[in-house]
């Protein structure tokens, strides 16, 4: 049987136990012993809900451009699409900020990842310059830091000046020793080449430390400026993004806000920044959800460039567990979802067109730190204590990283690049260690595998979205997986993994992009299916290409590749043609593949 409905988004976030940061940290406060009834009312109440939003995943699919087609997993003729492309419908530039990173005091994000003084692969001021290369490849155009939650907690002055004092971070369990302050954020950002942005503490911070922060990096005269020329840099930092607060609608945020509170502190915030530098870009802490978002930009949205809004679609905070690629790869469409859920609250609000989307943290998988956060100190001598925090070591399991991570993340940026109009930025967090596409260890580093999907991204697209269609067949999720899963996860969520057994996505997906000329097409195009290859035909105005065109392809030798220490390169990207014969091609199974025509191959 045909069908033209797009999957339910929502099935698919409860089928594979994806939780969003608005539901996965309440914003009342609960108690640890609480958290598993939360989850289970927010899980059910989801199900619930997922028939009465069956309407809006049809309107989604119209806005996406993508079809897809229910076909039996086992035919081996149901591996087909085609990719049509309109050049002659305007097209829309997006903005550079999408490839963007985020940093935070985290384990070993900042001290022995990106700065790590006395290693002999280190500058002399001790930024690694094996990671400063390495992130010049991705081509970043923006990082964020210093958290994350760790920003609700951080004041500024602490990490400036001549003679630094170490603090305890009461978030994250452990003495930062506040040798990497704004300072060296911003120089290392000048060395990558990448703009910096900085996010304030509205948890334990005042508007009034915000305003004074703003003055440090930008002002030209006032004691704040004289603060930052004994610090030794003369000229100002030039710091133009800055964002207010981090999560503070989340109960694991030091200084949580109420929708009611928060708009008044973000507008008293901004009011106070652009009174020391009307330049700024400013963001406000955000989710999907309109009561909380509507309240913030009806006070402070004047005010405001962009929400921004974080999820990761893995929640295993607590849980260290590795889903295998069918797992994770069904969870592809939740960004989709998210950015169309935020865009409705920002147009019931007024200001579509005006405030934009930043995705300011996003990955597949959320960073492993059982027991924390936390607001009040803990001992770091305490047995316990030291077990959660020795377990964030499990972040750095190589094997985690495949081309699942790879092509959830192409999927995402295809979701950001689908809705150009509405999207100004998004930061994969981290973009170093724990989670991130690059691993820093002593010795060198490693390019997992997301780190190419990103590098392709920012290096091969052209700077235009085009029109582009594509009729597909769909991806069911394999029933052995599914029973696997839900096995590992155990009884609690078991019955919700069981649930959608038959939860489906297309099979592929994919973006056009065009330069000014329209003229020079630069194509994504994702095969999701594990073990099978795509029988591709890409039209443009209707004419399928024929020929030989030239490609990068990114797929590893078995959907569960990963690189590691041992094997770096076992998953990188490879340039070939290309060849459609017959006005098909081959796209491998699990790969990315990113196709370029120029006026002279056709």
């Amino acid at each position: 049987m045909h069908s033209r409905i797009k999957n339910l988004r929502n099935s698919s976030a409860i089928a594979n136990l994806t939780v969003s940061n608005a539901s996965r940290r309440s914003t009342s406060n609960v108690k640890p012993c609480q958290l598993k009834l939360i989850v289970a009312a927010t899980l059910f109440s989801t199900i619930a809900s997922a028939v009465p939003k069956f309407a809006k995943a049809r309107e989604t699919e119209k806005i996406s451009g993508r079809h897809t087609e229910e076909t039996n997993r086992d035919d081996p003729d149901r591996l087909r699409a085609v990719v049509s492309i309109d050049t002659d419908a305007p097209s829309t530039p997006y903005s550079r900020m999408l490839f963007g990173g985020f940093i935070e005091h985290f384990h070993r994000q900042v001290y022995c990842g990106i700065f790590e003084p006395g290693s002999p692969l280190s500058d002399d001021t001790g930024f690694r310059k094996d990671v400063i290369a390495a992130m010049k490849e991705l081509k970043l155009a923006i990082v964020r830091w210093p958290g994350g939650c760790f920003a609700s907690g951080y004041h500024w002055k602490d990490g400036v000046g001549k003679t630094r004092t170490p603090v305890f971070d009461v978030v994250w369990g452990v003495e930062d020793p506040n040798t990497f302050g704004t300072d060296e954020f911003v120089q290392w950002c000048r060395l990558v080449g990448c703009e910096p942005y900085i996010c304030t503490n509205a948890g334990n911070g005042t508007p009034e430390e915000m305003k004074d922060w703003v003055e440090y990096c930008n002002a030209t005269t006032g004691p704040n400026a004289e603060l930052r020329r004994a610090a030794g840099n003369a000229e100002p930092l030039g710091v133009n993004y800055w964002s207010v607060g981090n999560e503070n609608w989340g109960a694991h945020e030091i200084g949580q806000k109420s929708a009611a509170e928060w708009g008044p502190l973000v507008k008293r915030s901004a009011e106070m920044m652009l009174d020391s530098d009307r330049n700024l870009t400013l963001l406000a802490a955000a989710t999907p959800n309109r009561d909380w978002t509507l309240p913030l930009l009806s006070t402070a949205g004047r005010h405001l460039e962009a929400v921004a809004i974080h999820e990761y679609w893995l929640p295993f905070w607590e849980i260290h567990f590795k889903p295998d690629y069918d797992s994770c790869i069904m969870l592809s469409e939740g960004p989709e979802k998210t950015i169309s859920d935020v865009i409705d609250v920002i147009d019931e609000a007024g200001f579509r067109g005006r405030i934009k989307i930043a995705f300011d943290e996003w990955n597949l998988r959320a960073w492993h730190h059982p027991g924390f956060m936390r607001k009040v100190a803990s001992d770091p001598t305490d047995p316990a204590v030291r077990a959660f925090i020795d377990s964030r070591d499990r972040n750095a399991d190589a094997s985690q990283y495949t081309m699942a991570d790879a092509l959830f993340s192409a999927s995402f940026l295809n979701a950001c690049l689908r809705h150009a109009e509405d999207m100004s930025m998004a930061n994969i967090a981290p973009i170093v260690n724990t989670r991130g596409p690059l691993y820093v260890h002593p010795g060198g580093v490693v390019r997992r595998t997301t780190f190419h999907t990103l590098a392709m991204y920012a290096t091969q697209l052209e700077s235009r979205v085009g029109k582009c269609t594509i009729d597909t067949v769909s991806l069911k999720r394999n029933e052995q997986s599914l029973a696997l899963t839900a096995k590992k996860v155990g009884v609690f969520h078991a019955k919700n993994f069981r649930k959608y057994t038959d939860q489906q996505i297309p099979t592929v997906d994919g973006i056009a992009t065009v330069d000014e000329s329209g003229k020079n097409w630069s194509i994504a195009l994702i095969n999701r299916d594990p073990s099978q290859s795509v029988a591709c035909t890409v039209q443009l105005n209707e004419i399928s290409l024929e020929g030989t065109f030239q490609a990068t392809i990114l797929a590893g030798d078995s959907a569960e590749a990963f690189n590691s220490i041992e094997h770096p390169d076992r998953v990188t990207p490879t340039a070939r043609a290309l060849d459609f014969a017959d006005g098909v091609a081959q796209l491998p199974p699990h790969s990315l593949t990113i196709l370029r025509i120029a006026p002279k191959d056709l």
